[in-house]
């Protein structure tokens, strides 16, 4: 027997017993469609949530005071930002580069007090595709709009804290923080704007500044800030660019990624990713399971056919190959079932995404690490993981084979042909 007519055989083999094959085929289908689905909302939510926490926080890539991470302080800036944008922009993959001030500041109202987080940008430079929180301002009439320019007098602030402050839009706040000698300074703005997020941790801890007014307050010079803020397309080119950047300012600043300037978040996602990898691994392992039972069952079914073959000149090899025939045809149409099944849900998920409204209430929003997410979680796969994922599929299913192959090679056919 040759290559083709092994196949041709073991085809037909399968389908001696097409409601076995057929439940095997589902199982492998559906163990597919689950794969394709954890690794879907993997892929393309945490994905989702890092690009969205970008936008609010430093960027993918973020460049910063050496000891900025570890003692933050006002203090501690970068300076000549103008030329780590510039080497910045050239690199693939950069989208946009800003830069910002954010610290620590006290805001005071006639009889109220509280401390808040703030971050000073510029309106000519940054849009909602730099920093998420613009889209959540002047959402009412009554709710202001964003600053104008970078040299504005105004202050906008959460929700929640402005609440809580008691004031309203044209209301006076005092603000009150440290300089970049150590100095209190302070100073005076009237509400422009209100934030509405939905999360808690920004609408009751955030408020915003023009960038050059906050420079001069603390005395910073024209191109001076906290973080120059590097956005990409594929936030996993960030690593990489890191350590360029790094090779290139030396001691000057620190180039991080996301993942260390946000280290809740990248736990969190971290978590997430190896619990998914986890509940696929089992998957496998029971799709696996149901591969090797069905060839075993099969082959036990069988010995007394492979005594005859041996008796009458097959090889011990071809009678393993034939099984693992049997086994690649398995894997061949479990796969195609798989994809034929997943491709309906994946269309939809992927136009309509994970909806969790439903599930958390209209009027509540996830907020993670301090982040309002977005309770619409968006659907998508890699196409290197959708790969691997096929190619997976295929070699979980050969190796079930590997041990019903080896047992019918194993086959005495003067014990077997007996068998009735």
């Amino acid at each position: 027997m040759n290559g083709n007519n092994l196949a041709l055989m073991a085809w037909r083999n399968l389908w001696r017993h097409r409601r076995r094959t057929i439940i095997t085929i589902s199982g492998i289908a559906f163990g597919l469609l689950l794969a394709v689905l954890f690794t879907g909302i993997s892929d393309a939510g945490y994905g989702n949530m890092i690009d969205y926490a970008a936008r609010l926080r430093g960027g993918h890539v973020t460049v910063q005071h050496a000891e900025y991470l570890d003692k933050p302080s006002l203090s501690r800036t970068v300076s000549d930002t103008r030329a780590f944008t510039e080497r910045a922009l050239v690199e693939p993959g950069v989208t946009r580069v800003v830069t910002r001030i954010s610290g620590e500041v006290m805001l005071s109202t006639a009889g109220k007090n509280y401390g808040a987080g703030f971050i000073a940008y510029d309106p000519a430079s940054e849009d909602a595709e730099t920093f998420g929180m613009l889209k959540s301002i002047g959402q009412t009439p009554e709710d202001g709009e964003a600053f104008a320019d970078a040299k504005g007098r105004g202050i906008i602030l959460g929700a929640r804290l402005a609440k809580n402050l008691g004031v309203g839009i044209g209301k006076k706040v005092v603000y009150t923080m440290t300089d970049k000698q150590g100095e209190i300074i302070t100073g005076m703005s009237r509400v422009s704007g209100i934030i509405r997020t939905g999360g808690p941790s920004v609408d009751g801890g955030i408020c915003l500044f023009p960038i050059d007014t906050i420079r001069e307050a603390l005395g910073y010079e024209v191109d001076e800030g906290t973080m120059v803020s590097i956005f990409l397309d594929d936030h996993r080119d960030a690593r990489q660019l890191a350590a360029k950047l790094q090779a290139q300012v030396g001691d000057q600043a620190a180039a991080l990624i996301w993942s260390e300037t946000q280290p809740d978040l990248a736990a969190f996602i971290s978590m997430k990713v190896n619990g998914g990898i986890f509940l696929e691994m089992i998957i496998a392992i029971l799709i696996a399971a149901v591969i090797f039972i069905t060839l075993f069952v099969s082959v036990m079914e069988r010995l007394r056919e492979f005594g005859i073959l041996l008796a009458i000149g097959c090889s011990p090899g071809r009678l393993s190959a034939l099984v693992l025939f049997e086994s690649f045809w398995l894997a061949i149409v479990g796969l195609g079932a798989g994809i034929l099944l997943t491709i309906g849900p994946y269309l939809i998920l992927a136009e309509k995404g994970l909806d969790l409204r439903a599930m958390m209430g209209v009027d509540k929003v996830p907020e993670i690490s301090g982040i309002a997410m977005s309770p619409v979680i968006p659907f998508g796969i890699y196409p290197e993981n959708a790969v691997i994922i096929a190619i997976l599929v295929v070699v979980a299913t050969l190796l079930s084979g590997i041990y019903p192959a080896w047992r019918a090679a194993r086959v005495v056919p003067v014990d077997t042909i007996k068998l009735v």
